[in-house]
């Protein structure tokens, strides 16, 4: 039976990409927020919005008692989760189970199963598939030292609950294994609320590629194909595309067989993604398998012609999938960007502030997903996620000048993006020739070009004149009380700044 009310326990540009589907399908959605996003879009956009708490995460968005609690107050039967937060917590399943709302994921045990990653390596095992060589979990920093004897340097330490590159930390040598310990430890339970790790032999020159899966309570598990995901900085994803140059007809075949074998093996139903490593001699080995919907779906339903988050809904809802394998055509290329709060002529640092004004890139082919609006407060709480471009072409190269032009279109004011160096890559010869792995950043040692010191005045300038406005327009809150009388002279300033505003931000 389809749902009537589901509530998003997220925020951002995901949350906004859910209810957007909600809508489609005719349900009623549920927002909810902490204090520093009261007026964030999904707040607004959303059909009811209820406070959960505090800016910290386990405050607000990992608070599982709130949120069911609201879940159940304002009439909700689901809970969608979206990527990050509880999206992979299978306690968190558990506890909507209990109350009686259906989690818009895999079941519990799916999740017991393939969250733990080093479970889900050996689930890899049984069904013939080729695994990396690793160890079991861990929460000891002795334990780390004594496993770390059985495997070969260079190693990963991970987290073995979670995803999205959160909690990993990469030891080239003994002695760096008690520091990357402690960070990824720290990280990983500030990610998830858990700090478990596992340590993994670590692969070199190799490419990042995974294949999404979608399966329904019927039987039915079906592929939707492949994606490159070996662009990333600091194990975080920036470029994906679909398909991958270097996948043939037969190794997809060989990979997406693989990938239903895994999810089979795990009786599991709703979205999934299994990642695979791929060799320059085209071996495949077993990475792990995401029990959520990923940041980077967006190029499959490009590409295949798919709505996955409706998709997700409607088997949920103990609805048959409305097509197999057979029914899907690949279609031309898409490739999506990560717009993140990153000052690339800074080291990359974290760029916190307001957003005076965003102007988000259009036209053929392209599609943006964002949380941005004018005046938004972008704070060191949460991911620096700002947006996600988007372009789909013919062709890889079609695609690939697309997203160019989009991302010369796109203007952020007000705090630092990582979009110069977003173009770099995609202007790189070996980019162009798809010649990439999952160490192309390192060695490739980008620079952006050096900001224009003209966009810095501006910036300045528009800013200013936001901020002048605002205390324009405070003071005339203040005087109206004591002075009804109208006033062409101020109605015409007030004119002439917004004006001249919008002329200096039109020049950015």
């Amino acid at each position: 039976m389809p749902f009537k009310k589901v509530l998003v326990a997220n925020r951002g540009e995901i949350a906004i990409r859910i209810i957007r589907a909600l809508k489609d399908l005719g349900i009623k959605s549920v927002a909810v927020y902490s204090d520093v996003d009261r007026l964030a879009r999904h707040v607004r956009y959303a059909d009811e919005a209820f406070l959960l708490g505090n800016a910290p995460v386990h405050d607000s968005y990992l608070n599982i008692e709130k949120i069911i609690k609201i879940a159940l107050d304002s009439g909700a039967d689901a809970i969608h989760p979206g990527y990050g937060f509880l999206s992979e917590n299978a306690n968190f399943a558990q506890k909507c189970a209990d109350a009686g709302v259906v989690f818009i994921g895999p079941s519990v045990d799916s999740i017991n199963l393939l969250g733990n990653k080093a479970n889900a390596r050996e689930l890899a095992k049984s069904v013939d598939i080729p695994v990396i060589s690793g160890t079991r979990d861990f929460v000891e920093l002795e334990d780390a030292f004594s496993l770390a004897e059985g495997l070969s340097y260079p190693i990963a330490v991970k987290a073995s609950f979670g995803g999205g590159g959160r909690g990993i930390r990469f030891v080239n040598s003994k002695d760096q294994l008690a520091a990357a310990t402690a960070i990824a430890q720290k990280e990983a339970f500030a990610a998830f609320g858990n700090g478990t790790l596992y340590l993994e032999s670590q692969l070199r020159n190799v490419r990042h590629i995974e294949i999404q899966i979608i399966a329904d309570n019927f039987g039915n598990i079906i592929p939707l194909g492949e994606r490159e995901c070996s662009i990333q900085r600091r194990n975080q994803k920036l470029i994906e595309e679909c398909p991958s140059l270097v996948i043939s007809p037969e190794l997809r075949r060989t990979l997406s067989r693989a990938a239903v074998r895994l999810a089979r093996a795990a009786n599991y139903q709703n979205i999934g993604t299994v990642e695979f490593l791929v060799t320059p001699e085209k071996n495949f080995f077993f990475l792990e398998m995401n029990t959520r919907l990923q940041v980077e779906h967006p190029v499959t339903e490009f590409t295949m012609g798919v709505d996955l988050v409706k998709d997700q809904i409607s088997v949920a809802s103990n609805e048959e999938l409305s097509y197999d394998e057979g029914d899907l055509l690949s279609r031309g290329w898409a490739i999506e960007c990560r717009v993140v709060s990153e000052d690339p002529f800074m080291n990359f640092k974290p760029s916190i502030g307001r957003v005076v004004f965003a102007r988000e890139p259009a036209g053929p082919g392209i599609r943006v997903e964002s949380a941005l609006y004018d005046g938004v407060e972008i704070t060191a709480y949460y991911d620096s996620l700002l947006a996600k471009v988007t372009a789909w072409g013919p062709d890889r190269e079609n695609a690939r000048l697309r997203l160019q032009r989009a991302l010369k279109e796109f203007k952020v004011v007000g705090v630092a993006t990582n979009i110069p160096y977003l173009q770099q890559i995609l202007d790189s010869p070996d980019f162009i020739l798809g010649n990439v792995d999952t160490s192309f950043l390192d060695s490739h040692k980008l620079t952006p070009l050096e900001p224009d010191g003209n966009a810095h005045s501006i910036v300045a300038i528009a800013a200013g004149l936001m901020k002048h406005e605002e205390r324009s327009q405070k003071r005339s809150k203040n005087s109206n009380e004591m002075n009804q009388r109208s006033s062409k002279w101020r109605d015409a300033q007030g004119a002439f700044k917004e004006r001249s505003m919008g002329r200096w931000i039109r020049n950015i």
